[in-house]
């Protein structure tokens, strides 16, 4: 199932990045940025509480397990934004490294079927107070060895992002992370 799961994933991922985003800051075979910036009606501390709530608003077709229930997410230095899967496993998918309470989280790892190749990254997402409620900033700075260069799968690691941003965005908005929110996203 877990391998069914992985192809399936890089499979996507393949797909989806036959389609560019001004959001790919850099795309190279050893490296990309990916950067994010989601304007949400709400106060920064209530979006980051919410995004600590990642078993809401996550995508389960972008879990091992198939049920986004199972992911958690520890706001401390050493944390785990985790999956519990079947019969005692588990994935993790970042390790939290600095936490500013309702201002910054940062992470380490790589996410989805990244793991299984060489490289690593690093993501950090900022809650910045506006005058109309709050924008999130997510920025993954990935690098590393990848078959076929990270170049390859950096729009289709740039969509996955954006969609759980906008997910974020409508349970947040509307109290519903399928229900797309105004103004999905402000780059």
């Amino acid at each position: 199932m877990r391998l069914q799961v992985f192809r399936s994933l890089a499979v996507g991922c393949s797909l989806l990045s036959l389609t560019a985003r001004a959001d790919v800051v850099e795309a190279t075979a050893n490296g990309m940025q990916i950067r994010h910036v989601v304007a949400i009606a709400a106060p920064a501390a209530t979006v980051y509480n919410a995004f600590l709530k990642i078993g809401t608003w996550w995508d389960k077709e972008h879990t091992y397990s198939g049920d986004a229930t199972n992911l958690t997410l520890a706001a401390a230095p050493g944390g785990c934004f985790c999956e519990k899967l079947p019969q005692g496993g588990g994935v993790v998918h970042l390790t939290v490294v600095n936490v500013a309470p309702s201002e910054r989280i940062t992470m380490r790892g790589a996410l989805g079927p990244l793991q299984a190749t060489g490289v690593t990254g690093a993501m950090s997402v900022s809650f910045v107070p506006k005058p109309s409620g709050s924008e999130i900033v997510m920025v993954y700075n990935v690098g590393g060895y990848y078959p076929n260069g990270l170049q390859s799968v950096a729009g289709a690691v740039d969509d996955v992002l954006l969609h759980q941003l906008q997910r974020l965005k409508g349970l947040v908005e509307t109290g519903n992370a399928d229900r797309a929110a105004a103004n999905p996203a402000a780059n």
